[in-house]
């Protein structure tokens, strides 16, 4: 019996020692196998993967911090931090930057990292024929030098307060002068990821750069996958055919994801100011009345209701109401259809009018700018919507300027200086506006700058040269063991470099 007893024993003793080993055995399975890619999912597919040669966001979506990097990077706060440019010293008079370089960077495709690359993309970037589409952030560059391999001398002609942050936006990357032109097919950066594949209309694939300069990225591939149909992107999430989308693209969604504990949702805030756009110089919206009249039509909250199901705030002018220099002008423009058809009256039109509404494919354009319609319509005017697909609508409205009213959300962070550029889509000419934008780009001190900014916001408004609608919210969904996503959007990335799966 006693034997027996042992044996028992001994064999109870092995089975728990066997269980205990086939645990720890599929403990280090399952940590082997976590997984080290992410499937993305994105609305727009962009135009091309360079981010110095267009406006379109979904370059950003992209590349931005992934394959390419600047001087500086913007981070998840927003703050300005050290990239290509590991620190730099500025004159006391502020117009004086000397960066000093990081040391042992490579191209994707091998090239050395030097001074010569910064050099080369800031003069290129502000060169007469750049087609950058931010030429703006180098206007203030007089010069660059280069002192050594290491370290780059960047002289303004006047100080530019926000010349380090302007340094941080995707426009401002660093490229190599050999692959510069084959950068919108075939992106060479520094960055944590290389691109690997672009098949048209389905996916873009980037894969860990094994020979970064920097700390390695936990994934080794990610594939950004085209969605622009906001069904289809539920489908796919529900499914677990994607894992994550920044901004989920139907907002009537977000209590069923809530819901899932297979998904973290997180809203947050955007730089995105979701505007009425309007061709300042096509008549008659070349009459400040008209645009005055479609100010007072517009019922934003509807708008925000009915597109987004109540995510989103109202704006009254073309400035991020986070920002501590946002002054509130919603109450300039009350909804007030009696003052709109005056307005309309006096400028010759009491009858109305027919024009055309282009709506790019994103569904807060596609559901807002049929409220816009039924808003415009009590007044007596008369909207074509006009469906278009993103290539479209860069080619037609924003290049070439060929529409009446458009809807789109303007993602670029503290982006009120375009109102400066005559050329720039909305065909705003306004010297005063110019003039303050001019004295804000000289200005260091932080409340004076915030002054000229207020100042700004009042000028555009007070000219209606848009509809000002609402700042875009940040509805984000992603499988809930992911970590290390952004909550919000101080810029239009995708930053990936601290994504990784939890075990």
């Amino acid at each position: 019996m006693r034997f027996v007893n042992v044996r028992s024993a001994a064999l109870a003793t092995a089975i728990s020692l066997g269980l205990a080993a086939t645990a720890l055995t599929g403990a280090a399975l399952a940590a082997s196998h976590a997984r080290t890619d992410i499937i993305f999912g994105l609305v727009l597919e962009p135009p091309h993967l360079d981010p110095t040669a267009s406006a379109a966001a979904a370059i950003d979506e992209v590349v931005y911090a992934n394959v390419f990097e600047g001087l500086t990077r913007i981070n998840r706060n927003g703050a300005v931090k050290p990239a290509l440019a590991e620190s730099w010293e500025v004159s006391e008079d502020g117009k004086t930057y000397t960066f000093k370089l990081r040391t042992g960077v490579k191209f994707h495709d091998g090239a050395d990292f030097t001074a010569d690359d910064v050099k080369f993309s800031l003069d290129r970037a502000r060169a007469e024929d750049s087609v950058n589409a931010q030429k703006g952030l180098f206007k203030a560059i007089e010069a660059v030098e280069v002192v050594d391999d290491a370290t780059v001398r960047v002289t303004l002609s006047s100080p530019a307060g926000n010349f380090l942050f302007n340094m941080g936006w995707g426009d401002a990357i660093i490229v190599d002068p050999a692959s510069a032109e084959s950068n919108q097919s075939n992106p060479v950066g520094t960055g944590p990821f290389k691109f690997s594949n672009w098949a048209k209309g389905s996916a873009i694939e980037l894969v860990r750069n094994e020979g970064y300069w920097g700390d390695a990225v936990a994934l080794t591939k990610a594939t950004f996958r085209i969605i622009p149909d906001p069904a289809a992107a539920v489908a796919a999430l529900l499914a677990e055919d994607v894992d994550a989308f920044a901004n989920v693209p139907s907002p009537e969604a977000i209590p069923q994801f809530q819901a899932d504990p297979r998904f973290t949702v997180v809203v947050g805030s955007t730089e995105g100011e979701t505007i009425l756009s309007i061709n300042n110089k096509q008549p008659p919206f070349d009459d400040v009345r008209v645009r005055r009249a479609i100010a007072h039509a517009i019922d934003r909250q509807a708008i925000i209701d009915g597109a987004m199901f109540g995510l989103g705030t109202p704006i009254g002018t073309h400035f991020a109401p986070h920002h501590p220099a946002y002054e509130d002008l919603i109450d300039t423009y009350p909804r007030d259809l009696d003052k709109a058809r005056a307005l309309l009256a006096e400028a010759g039109h009491a009858d109305g009018f027919k024009a055309t509404l282009r709506l790019p494919p994103p569904s807060y354009a596609r559901r807002g700018g049929e409220i816009i319609a039924a808003s415009l319509r009590e007044i007596g005017i008369e909207l074509e919507i006009i469906p278009v697909e993103w290539a479209q609508w860069l080619e037609q409205a924003f290049r070439g300027k060929d529409y009446d009213l458009t809807m789109v959300s303007h993602t670029e962070p503290q982006d009120i200086g375009i109102y400066a550029n005559p050329d720039y889509y909305f065909q705003y000419d306004s010297k005063p506006f110019q003039d303050t934008i001019a004295e804000l780009n000289v200005t260091v001190d932080a409340e004076a700058r915030y002054e000229l900014m207020r100042k700004a916001q009042r000028i555009i408004t007070e000219d209606a040269v848009n509809g000002y609608l609402f700042q875009l919210a940040k509805a984000g969904v992603w499988n809930a063991k992911l970590r290390g996503l952004w909550e919000n959007s101080p810029v239009q990335a995708n930053d990936l470099t601290e994504v990784h799966w939890a075990e």
